[in-house]
């Protein structure tokens, strides 16, 4: 069977927080919220307006929203860059004659507007997921593997029954991602390709 691997977008494959922290804050001050930017950075990972509920008062949610949006594609995006690692995981599995499938919480549109400034080549994209629901579109999407550095990650792929890899680059440590269900744990991408000659030659 073809070979698909899905991954976490936000500190899985690209490292985001800086330009995250910054939209968000400046979408809260322009509803009246003000914070440290660091208050955001446990938050990275989950759905958006879980992020924005825990801040800003529910009137506002709608106003922040749009406002973050448009602010990320000019202050958010253009400091984005990949992690060590992406672009050698991606290449490994087309070596593999594999298909790449990012996953994430993020809003579609998003997300390829991330893709296309880093230049990943991946082959396909699902937006607004987060844990049960990405372990959804791993299942509709036949994967085979899913790699994040959230606990929802793995939580997504355990509830998809497959192969689940927690990568340490994001907030939350091996024992985090273990205990929610991490088959493995590394801490970036560099030795993937190296696992996933040994995945394709043994699948578990």
């Amino acid at each position: 069977m073809p070979l698909t691997v899905g991954f976490d977008l936000d500190l899985t494959l690209v490292d985001s927080a800086d330009g995250i922290m910054v939209s968000m804050t400046e979408a809260f001050r322009q509803v009246g919220v003000t914070i440290e930017p660091e208050q955001l950075l446990p938050m990275i990972g989950l759905p958006l307006d879980v992020t924005i509920r825990t801040f800003v008062p529910e009137a506002d949610v709608h106003e922040a929203r749009r406002i973050y949006r448009d602010l990320y594609l000019t202050m958010g995006i253009p400091g984005t860059k990949p992690l060590p690692g992406a672009v050698e995981a991606i290449d490994a599995i087309h070596a593999h004659h594999g298909t790449v499938l990012v996953v994430s919480a993020k809003i579609e549109s998003a997300v390829r507007a991330v893709l296309t400034h880093v230049g990943l080549p991946v082959d396909d994209v699902v937006g607004e997921r987060y844990a049960e629901t990405k372990g959804a579109a791993l299942r509709e999407r036949g994967a085979d593997v899913y790699v994040g550095d959230h606990p929802g990650d793995m939580i997504g792929a355990r509830s998809a029954g497959v192969y689940a890899i927690g990568v340490t680059t994001g907030t939350h440590d091996a024992v985090a991602l273990r205990e929610a269900g991490a088959d493995a744990v590394f801490a970036d991408l560099l030795d993937f390709p190296y696992w996933l000659d040994d995945f394709v030659g043994n699948p578990t």
